[in-house]
């Protein structure tokens, strides 16, 4: 519905009142009407009079007896016009389409121009009124309520954000002229260009539109001996300024924080000065029943702040201090309360505690603050009781990193992060020692809710010089060794961020070194177990472990089949407890659990060195430990020389056989009876090896490759028994009857993979020895152009080519059932059998060349013998006498 203006005279007829009567002042037109009818009858005022329209104001003007309206001529309202839009809005609305058909703005503006009571005597030359208006500051609503308002629009809402309070406007005498509307010290405000005085009150006319006091945030803004502190309010504060009710302020002049610490003002300037700044305004903030303006202070008057703090207000006959601070300037207006300056802080001694986040704001490490803020560890650097030392990354170092580089702002992985910075305690840098392990203030739950802790590395720059090169977990601090001391924190500067530890297999994954043993890890179905297990100290082989392992050992538990094994023997390497290098060098605990079950057991020798021993494997096994502390989040990881063999994993010769690619091998020894070798059992009862004491005997076998039987008739030696027993008992070497004498073996526990020892040119009897000349093996190492390795052969063979007599090590595995294990071969060693003319040709050739030197020894005696008889003789004349006979 469109409403039309009714004439201002009409208007003003309606509402006719008692005219209370009025002292004359010069200058003045003295007229029986109403100020409505002032207004209509003056040319000056066509301007207002359509606003008071707009607003619904006339009928007040009209109700009030005796009051003062302070009008703004045409060319007043034209300037403001023209640069608000309110008035700019509803001026030129002349259909009345407004979106606020209410207007409680503009009339509340309004409203300031208008006292309800009759101002007749303005104040002199340099005299200052206080007046109170009709304008009750109260909170917009914006957009405007729907509902209809609860009070007439020609009255004037009570209660507002001054306690019930009406605004105060000033008026002062300077110049000659009168103004209102000016601030304390009388300056400001618009000129009274006309007066006029009427039945119901008396109307000055004003040079300029009075504008409402803002909140008090846009009045301390419009303050230039504020510019501090309205450069370091934040939002929240701002906030608190423009809404809260009631307030008193009295607050310090930019001069006055020149008191306060350095670092404490660059701390108040950062974006993280929220509890200081509330601290510090809750002091110098008032909120009583009333606004307590200076004409409301009395003597020995007590004030008590938001904080809890008095203030002590006195009053001189020269100033007004208040808790010993000088008043230079009070009563600013604002809509929801008063300020007054003060020329220092109304701060208590040791109110602001220096944290060691100032001091990191202070030396240029706000980023890193700023990510504190992000997951609420704040509480970590606002303290000035904790015992910490911080590890701070400055601006600079964090700006080479890019945003990917750290995790995301408020997630728990950066919340983690941050607190791998913080070291509980203070570590000074004549405390600190290479390779120390420092607790830190993240708790990780791979841990049992144990610190995770970091490594410290200390070095000396220069033989020359005493200073010293200090880094955490690799990063080294930059600036000064010396750490910053703030009250029980001391604060290092890092030239990087520091990343906590990640899982066991993340960590080593680096290591080229020990990359063999995490790829057997990840083929498995351990590797989350390993990865996640908490607490766990994992012992890594390194990648030349599986060659001394045997490779016919590590091609078994790398196999298909053997992944049970394998599981095994990777659980055997994670201790169930976490053990750093302190512990396990100076501890006194020898034996741990594994993941595996089974135990393992440290030793230490003479010079130092950590040896090994798993629960299984074969009697010499051990291995060498490298205590690297590298850092999981569920433990920690130390390096080995060689692999740990646990008792549950039993490596038989068969196990071995099947790595060596000996199928065929395997079926002739099956085929042969002899698969209790292959098991690793002794021999059944009954059988041909039963009764011959072979119990508890440890077997090597020769095992030629599936490829050396290609160019054979495997059915025709099926079908002889006998051929095939001959050919096992040729390939076995019964460990048991070897010499005693040790010194044959490499007595080095990490060199012991080889079933047999081949140095030394070794000569071993097999099964076939005890039926065979020809059972014998003996083994050689080979070095020339076509070959380098070891050879094995049968002892005495000869009279062949010797292409069946000796054959090529190719590789080797122990078993762990008992001493021995297979030896990889590239042929077959066939049992040698010498042909007839070896074995009945020298027998036979002997016996001829003894007959005919027996038959020459005669013929020669018989010689001589007739030699003899047939030779001449000679007699004494007159023959033998019996002398001679005699």
């Amino acid at each position: 519905m469109r409403l039309r203006l009714l004439p201002p005279t009409l208007l003003a007829l309606l509402f006719i009142s008692p005219v209370l009567s009025s002292s004359q002042l010069p200058l003045t037109t003295s007229v029986p009407t109403t100020i409505v009818d002032a207004l209509s009858n003056d040319p000056n005022y066509t301007s207002l009079l359509r606003l008071l329209q707009r607003a619904r104001l006339i009928p007040t003007l009209n109700r009030l007896n005796g009051s003062t309206l302070f009008a703004p001529t045409n060319d007043a309202v034209k300037h403001h016009l023209a640069r608000n839009s309110l008035w700019n809005s509803a001026f030129h609305d002349d259909l009345w389409i407004l979106q606020d058909n209410v207007q409680e703005q503009l009339r509340q503006q309004l409203f300031y121009h208008l006292l309800n009571y009759t101002v007749s005597e303005l104040p002199k030359p340099e005299d200052l009124q206080t007046h109170w208006t009709l304008h009750y500051p109260q909170t917009i609503e914006n957009p405007p309520s729907r509902n209809p308002p609860q009070y007439p629009p020609w009255m004037p809402v009570p209660g507002g954000s001054l306690g019930g309070k009406a605004q105060r406007l000033r008026v002062a005498g300077k110049d000659k002229h009168t103004w209102v509307g000016v601030d304390a010290s009388g300056k400001g405000g618009a000129r009274i260009v006309n007066i006029s005085t009427v039945d119901n009150g008396i109307v000055y006319g004003i040079s300029k539109v009075l504008e409402p006091p803002p909140d008090l945030a846009q009045v301390i803004s419009q303050q230039s001996s504020l510019s501090y502190f309205h450069k370091i309010v934040n939002p929240a504060i701002t906030k608190f300024l423009n809404s809260t009710p009631i307030l008193t302020l009295f607050l310090p002049v930019d001069a006055a924080w020149d008191a306060l610490d350095p670092y404490e003002r660059i701390y108040l300037e950062s974006d993280y000065s929220g509890d200081d700044l509330n601290r510090i305004l809750n002091l110098h903030a008032v909120i009583e029943k009333g606004v307590r303006y200076h004409d409301t202070f009395e003597n020995q008057t007590n004030l008590k702040t938001l904080d809890g703090q008095e203030l002590a207000i006195r009053i001189s006959s020269e100033n007004t201090s208040v808790s010993g601070a000088n008043l230079v300037q009070s009563d600013t207006y604002g809509s929801n309360g008063v300020l007054h300056l003060v020329d220092s802080l109304l701060v208590p001694p040791g109110t602001l505690q220096l944290t060691p986040e100032k001091y990191l704001l202070a030396f240029n490490c706000s980023a890193f603050v700023s990510l504190l803020h992000s997951v609420d560890l704040n509480a970590l650097i606002n303290t000035t009781d904790g015992k910490y030392t911080i590890l701070a990354p400055s601006d600079d170092v964090m700006s080479i990193l890019g945003d990917e580089d750290l995790p995301e702002k408020g997630s728990e992985e950066l919340k983690k992060l941050l607190q791998y910075h913080f070291l509980p305690g203070k570590w000074t840098p004549e405390k600190l020692e290479d390779g120390m392990l420092l607790e830190t203030a993240l708790e990780e739950e791979g841990l049992g809710g144990r610190r995770q802790v970091l490594s410290v590395g200390v070095s000396s720059e220069d033989k020359k010089s005493s200073q010293k090169s200090i880094r955490f977990a690799g990063a080294k601090t930059i600036t000064t060794n010396t750490p910053i001391k703030v009250n029980n924190t001391f604060i290092y500067f890092i030239s990087r961020p520091i990343v906590p530890p990640v899982d066991p297999l993340q960590t080593a994954l680096p290591s080229l070194e020990l990359s063999s043993f995490l790829a057997a890890i990840f083929s498995t179905s351990q590797a989350d177990i390993l990865r996640k297990s908490p607490h766990v100290s994992l012992l890594i082989p390194h990648n030349s472990a599986f060659e001394r392992l045997g490779l016919l050992v590590s091609g078994h538990l790398l196999s298909t089949s053997a992944k049970p094994d394998l599981e095994k023997v990777l659980l055997h390497h994670a201790l169930t407890t976490i053990e750093y290098a302190q512990s396990l060098n100076n501890g006194s605990q020898h034996t741990f659990a594994t993941l595996e079950g089974s135990d393992i057991r440290f030793e230490k020798t003479k010079n130092g060195s950590l040896y090994v021993s798993p629960s299984g494997g074969w009697t010499e096994m051990q291995s060498e430990l490298y205590t690297k502390d590298l850092l999981t989040n569920t433990g920690v990881v130390h390096e080995l020389s060689d692999i740990l063999i646990p008792r549950s994993v039993n490596l038989t010769i068969g196990k071995l056989v099947k790595a060596a690619q000996g199928s065929t091998m395997a079926s002739i020894a099956i085929k042969a009876g002899f698969e209790w070798v292959l098991n690793g059992t002794a021999p059944p009862k009954g059988s041909p090896w039963g009764g011959e004491g072979l119990l508890g005997t440890g077997w090597t076998l020769l095992c030629p490759t599936d490829n050396a039987f290609k160019d054979m008739n495997l059915t025709q030696l099926f079908s002889d028994l006998d051929a095939l027993r001959a050919i096992v008992a040729q390939h076995l070497i019964p460990n048991s009857n070897q010499p005693s004498d040790e010194s044959s073996y490499d007595i080095d526990a990490l060199y012991n993979n080889q079933p047999l020892p081949f140095e030394n040119l070794p000569t071993y009897n097999t099964l076939l020895s005890s039926t065979s000349a020809y059972g014998d093996l003996v083994f050689r190492w080979r070095d020339d152009l076509n070959s380098k390795g070891y050879i094995v052969g049968i002892k005495g063979a000869r009279g062949t080519d010797g292409s069946a007599d000796w054959a090529r090590v190719l590789s080797w595995g122990r078993s762990t059932t008992a001493r021995g294990g297979v030896i990889q071969i590239d042929r077959l060693l066939q049992p040698y059998y010498p042909p007839w003319w070896m074995s009945y040709g020298a027998p036979t050739g002997v016996g001829v060349v003894g007959c005919m030197l027996i038959c020459l020894f005669f013929y020669g005696v018989r010689v001589i013998w007739r030699r003899d008889t047939t030779e001449a003789t000679y007699e004494p004349i007159g023959g033998f006498g019996q002398d001679d006979e005699t």
